[in-house]
């Protein structure tokens, strides 16, 4: 499965950056990302009112690792956290 990544930056509730990519199958559209984005932000205790459009960017087209795959298929999407996220992996 070919997936695209979107690079996800925001504020936590505590202050600090925030860094994750989304990814989903390929030629999902930004707007699907960013509502996936905000779904995992308020699934983590996080307030996704803070996190902006222009902050979830489509980056590149990779193909999925397989965990990244079984997460689609159960949710429609997969997190990579990066930094400052509430759990990280």
């Amino acid at each position: 499965m070919k997936v695209d990544v979107y690079d996800t930056y925001t504020k936590s509730i505590k202050g600090h950056t925030m860094h994750f990519d989304v990814l989903v199958p390929e030629g999902i559209s930004p707007d699907t990302a960013f509502k996936y984005a905000q779904e995992w932000l308020e699934k983590n205790g996080e307030d996704s009112k803070g996190l902006r459009q222009e902050l979830c960017n489509f980056c590149h087209s990779e193909l999925a690792r397989s965990n990244v795959e079984q997460d689609i298929r159960s949710s429609g999407y997969h997190i990579l956290q990066m930094q400052g996220c509430p759990n990280p992996a």
